[in-house]
């Protein structure tokens, strides 16, 4: 095999290997779902959204059926205004509700979302009023020690 061939065949796994590199890095990212024609926006206000990020998935039933695009706050109502680009698939009535959710003990945090009963469906740019914010480990853990503190001691109460 001559000198060319060979730096031919090097350059062919080279660019391979870059393209895998790019391809994998956009699956890990969750950069790979949701095109921009067909999807709607809605927002939710809640009181603490722990350690929720943009790009997190939005789920309904286990399904991804959008992400989180965007989180800001909002200093009037001193609350966190995320916003949620859905797959125009999925259809949710107007009295949904929203609710920060981790996949398991310590994983990553996402937004479940709750089908209502209404007929009417939300649309690009309607507020989702039913929210649960996010549930902060440490805060459940200073609740037990400070409940804990306050109980008297079983031989105290004899």
């Amino acid at each position: 095999m001559n000198r060319q061939m060979l730096d031919l065949w090097v350059g062919i796994f080279v660019v391979i290997g870059v393209v895998a590199t790019v391809f994998l890095s956009l699956r890990v990212a969750n950069l790979t779902t949701l095109q921009r024609g067909d999807v709607y926006e809605v927002n939710a206000e809640f009181d603490n959204i722990g350690g929720l990020k943009s790009r997190a998935p939005v789920k309904s039933a286990g399904v991804t059926v959008g992400r989180v695009s965007d989180i800001r706050y909002d200093g009037e109502q001193h609350k966190a205004v995320v916003t949620v680009t859905l797959d125009s698939q999925y259809q949710f009535s107007a009295d949904s509700s929203m609710s920060i959710l981790t996949s398991g003990l310590l994983g990553e945090q996402y937004v479940g979302l709750q089908t209502g009963s209404d007929t009417e469906m939300l649309q690009d740019g309607d507020l989702v009023w039913l929210t649960s914010s996010a549930i902060v480990l440490e805060n459940l853990i200073g609740q037990v020690l400070f409940n804990k503190a306050g109980e008297k001691p079983a031989a105290a109460e004899k």
